[in-house]
């Protein structure tokens, strides 16, 4: 792995901020490189608001969706709610529905189905409208290109508003009104929420106009906090502040359909991490292997001994989600052997019988073994539909932009994306797309790379530092986890590999002359147990944790690398 030192803010501006916060130079090193230079600012870091939210009418369109939704209020119109089929989407449909419901009670929802309709709006779901005289859809994480599917709609005189984060192509569709901070059009001052945080915007607005105050609105933010964990979108600005308020009510008082996953879970406290790996992949794991419909219900329920019937049809979909994705990637790795694609500089596979539902986890699997940007496609209806997952630093949906006539639809973000294409096309695509990456991704990126925020000496980890450090929370992209360098390292000769296959390092490690020492643990590291044997002087990257074992707690290292002094 590549180590990258991130350069050092200016000395004067670390200095004074570490002065009036009253903390250590390290420390507000850290707080300087994430943007936050004076008091004011890390105060609203560190104490996040929701009065600090921004009106929702400062979005384009938003007088327009509020009036159309009022208006079909009143006239007593049906109301479906539509969005995509993953977390971002289910978790959007069901924050808009259920406060829609709670005002008015012509509502239904609709989610595509992952393998007959495929991504975003249908003609399927228009027509579903039309047959259950729905005369206004609202599309949640979704819509920003389905242009033609609201010409469609409009058609047989059925309204839409979309609600969308994905970058809008050359054309904004002709609906009543387009909610996109993405829209080149749009002055809203933050541009990185989710889908589902557009719906929250949506009804904070609509409670605006209902003398609703955010208080009235908390209730949502674990629904908008689990979107935001699993759309991985910058953790910073309103995200920051919806997430940190989101994981209080899931720590607190969460909805009957996320209370129910977590006790799946022997847990107490979550933090965004376990939203990302607990309960995310349950929530999609209903869209890839049974149907999305079943999130939208299991997040809605408000019977609770019936949302854990709902959780636990859902457990079973996650391992079979699991088994499936393991198995395709062994597939997957086996076809990049028998072509002789080791040294390809992209990876583009392809079997007609795999799972649409967890391509884009194998996508990401196929990275964590050749790390390049990757596309794996299946065959769905007929034409081929993929996943398409990227590297740090290189934007996959330019990447594809650039192969755009051997396809047929896509969209997606800088490091995600999907896209279906006509099989004839699939050889002319897989040259295209590695001749772009070829010519496009330079060398160093080519390997992954640490990003280290600072160098330290084992001295300055202390109680106090790791608790200050936890007040970062929530990490997440923007805001990662910091990570440091310590040099002239030793371990005290208890070092040794772990785990069933001694596929993990655990290490006792000390600094120079400093006798006080530190547990650490890397995961995956086995292989780096030379490196560290009879004393040798090494250098480590690292985050730093706690560890509560038999009722005590102390401060631990996790290794992200190893290397030789």
């Amino acid at each position: 792995m590549r180590w990258k030192l991130k350069p050092n803010p200016n000395p004067q501006i670390i200095s004074k901020l570490a002065q009036e916060l009253s903390i250590d130079n390290t420390l507000a090193k850290l707080l300087v490189q994430r943007g936050l230079e004076n008091y004011n600012q890390a105060k609203a870091f560190f104490r996040p608001n929701l009065n600090d939210l921004h009106n929702p009418f400062l979005m384009k369109d938003m007088d327009l969706a509020v009036d159309r939704i009022e208006k079909a209020i009143l006239k007593g119109e049906n109301i479906l709610v539509y969005g995509d089929y993953d977390v971002d989407g289910t978790t959007a449909v069901s924050l808009l529905s259920s406060y829609l419901r709670k005002i008015y009670p012509n509502i239904a929802t609709y989610i595509p189905d992952r393998y007959n309709e495929g991504y975003g709006i249908s003609f399927q779901g228009i027509d579903f409208a039309e047959d259950n005289a729905v005369s206004l859809i609202i599309a949640l994480d979704c819509g920003i290109k389905a242009i033609d599917k609201v010409t469609y709609a409009k058609e047989k005189g059925i309204d839409f508003i979309i609600c969308d984060h994905h970058r809008p192509g050359n054309k904004i569709p002709e609906a009543v009104a387009v909610l996109d901070p993405k829209r080149s059009d749009c002055g809203y001052p933050f541009k990185e929420l989710c889908g589902c945080g557009v719906g929250f915007k949506l009804i904070q607005a609509l409670a605006t106009e209902r003398n609703q105050t955010i208080g009235d609105l908390v209730e949502y933010l674990d629904l908008v906090a689990t979107a935001i964990a699993a759309d991985i979108v910058p953790i910073i600005g309103e995200n920051r502040i919806l997430a940190y308020f989101g994981l209080q009510v899931i720590n607190t008082n969460p909805r009957n359909g996320i209370k129910a996953l977590l006790q799946q879970v022997k847990k107490k406290q979550f933090t965004i991490t376990d939203v990302v790996f607990i309960i995310a992949p349950r929530i999609n794991a209903a869209g890839r292997i049974k149907h999305g419909n079943y999130a939208v219900e299991l997040l809605t329920e408000m019977d609770l001994d019936t949302a854990i019937k709902f959780a636990a049809e859902i457990e079973k979909n996650n391992n079979d989600r699991k088994e499936l994705d393991k198995k395709i990637t062994k597939e997957a790795l086996q076809q990049i052997e028998d072509t002789n694609e080791q040294q390809n500089y992209s990876t583009v596979v392809y079997a007609k019988n795999w799972h649409k539902g967890v391509i884009g986890i194998v996508a990401s699997r196929l990275i964590e073994t050749y790390y390049r940007p990757t596309l794996v496609f299946t065959k769905s209806g007929n034409k081929l539909a993929a996943s398409a997952r990227s590297v740090k630093g290189f934007d996959v949906y330019d990447a594809l932009e650039q192969c755009a006539e051997f396809i047929e639809q896509f969209g997606g973000h800088k490091y995600a994306a999907g896209l279906t294409l006509e099989e004839k096309n699939y050889q002319n695509f897989k040259a295209k797309f590695e001749e772009v990456v070829k010519n496009t991704l330079p060398d160093e990126l080519r390997e992954p790379e640490i990003s280290i925020d600072a160098e330290i000496s084992l001295l300055e980890v202390t109680p106090k530092f790791y608790r200050i450090l936890k007040q970062l929370e929530p990490f997440g992209p923007q805001n990662m986890k910091p990570v440091f360098l310590a040099n002239g390292l030793r371990d005290n000769g208890y070092g040794k590999k772990v785990g069933v296959d001694e596929t993990h390092l655990k290490l006792n490690i000390f600094e120079g002359s400093n006798q006080k020492t530190f547990n650490a643990i890397g995961f995956n590291m086995g292989n780096k147990h030379s490196l560290i044997k009879n004393g040798k002087p090494f250098k480590a990257v690292f985050n730093i944790d706690e560890n509560h074992w038999n009722g005590n707690t102390s401060l631990q290292l996790l290794l992200k690398d190893l290397k030789e002094e």
